[in-house]
């Protein structure tokens, strides 16, 4: 101390502190008002960024108010220096985590802009907010005087050694981000592994990718194993879709009846069901004379993949129905059996009533022995 500290210097003291805390709780309300107007506009930012205000700007209030009161004290320099340093690390580890919160608010709001689901890729979150974390730390030390130049080497050594014990986790780690930087890939398309799991992509993170599928089930799959598979994705490059459906009339049917018909049953299912594709323009192109009928195909548009379980549906049911109507049959395949009297019977037929062998015990026995008996005789 440069002097004695008398009653002056703390009343200061405990004003400059008092003054920094109103000002954190004044600064905190406004904050808050600020966050009620800015969930009001349509971009998602602003929240992002005014919630992480709510938290850097009070703390900062009671820092500088701290830092006030410090000044005020007749503290000898080292230890004025000493408590600058520490107020200002606890300003930059502060503002670290509300940068770290705002940067990965930010890429998520971005990257469900860009797939157009809510959940986004959660890999690309933890990195950069890793990223800012430790970057800030780094800061905060170098602020307090410790040195980072020894503790960057021991991390680089101590990385190599993670590295090779933690290759699988790696490997995921960056096939997940090259999944996602060459956009093969996004949350919210539906996919089908050759391998036979399909569903949603719910999120892609540092390991794994989450699918859920129609049951409403999840499937984890390595982000690796997702890489290196040959993979079909519905949702790219559109998500519309066109659907095939199997359809066979009866050869005495009219086929531009038919086609007709059809026509106007697909247009009124896409512009009825739910999923449907309005402006879809409907095809039906006979292709097989079967055995019992004529098969043709009908496409239909689908907005997306799951939606093409309704809509061939409703399809089917008013195909049907209109069928009906019309007097269009739809026959099931019928086959014709004839039967003919084969040589072997012929023969027996042929063989006259003397000619038969006057042995009456040999008549005792089956309808098959006499048979093969009769025609060994007939023959003869």
């Amino acid at each position: 101390m440069t002097r004695d500290l008398v009653l002056h210097d703390w009343v200061v003291a405990g004003i400059a502190l008092a003054g920094g805390c109103v000002a954190a709780l004044v600064l905190r309300a406004l904050m808050k008002w600020l966050g009620k107007h800015a969930s009001r506009t349509k971009w998602s930012g602003d929240d992002i960024i005014v919630d992480a205000l709510r938290t850097i700007v009070p703390w900062a209030a009671v820092v500088a108010g701290a830092a006030v009161a410090a000044s005020a004290l007749p503290l000898t320099v080292r230890i004025g220096a000493l408590v600058d340093r520490s107020l200002t690390a606890v300003l930059i580890v502060i503002a670290t985590l509300s940068a770290a919160r705002v940067v990965a608010g930010l890429v998520q709001s971005v990257a469900a802009s860009r797939t157009g689901v809510a959940a986004s890729a959660s890999i690309f979150v933890n990195i950069t907010r890793i990223v800012v974390l430790s970057m800030g730390v780094l800061v905060a030390l170098e602020t307090l005087g410790v040195s980072i130049a020894p503790l960057v080497t021991a991390l680089g050594v101590g990385g190599l050694a993670v590295a090779l014990a933690l290759q699988d986790t790696l490997a995921n780690l960056f096939a997940g981000v090259h999944i996602l930087a060459s956009k093969t890939v996004q949350p919210g398309d539906y996919i089908r592994l050759t391998s036979g799991e399909e569903g949603y992509v719910v999120d892609i993170n540092w390991r794994n990718s989450v699918v859920r599928n129609l049951s409403n089930n999840l499937v984890i799959i390595p982000n690796g194993r997702l890489a290196r598979t040959n993979m079909t994705n519905f949702s790219r490059p559109e998500q519309r879709l066109s659907i095939l459906v199997q359809v066979g009339v009866g050869y005495e049917s009219d086929l531009e009846h038919v086609e007709r018909v059809t026509l106007e049953v697909v247009d009124c299912v896409m512009a009825d069901v739910s999923g449907g594709v309005p402006e879809h323009k409907a095809a039906v192109r006979f292709h097989t004379f079967a055995d019992s009928r004529i098969n043709f195909t009908v496409t239909l548009g689908v907005g997306e993949f799951s939606d093409q379980y309704r809509i061939k549906h409703e399809f089917i049911k008013r195909l049907h129905q209109r069928y009906r109507t019309e007097g269009i049959s739809i026959p099931a395949p019928t086959r014709t059996v004839s039967l003919q009297q084969d040589a072997a019977a012929g023969a027996v037929g042929a063989v006259a009533p003397s000619s038969l062998p006057a042995v009456p015990h040999q008549w005792e026995g089956s309808s098959e022995v006499l048979a093969s008996e009769v025609l060994a005789d007939g023959r003869r």
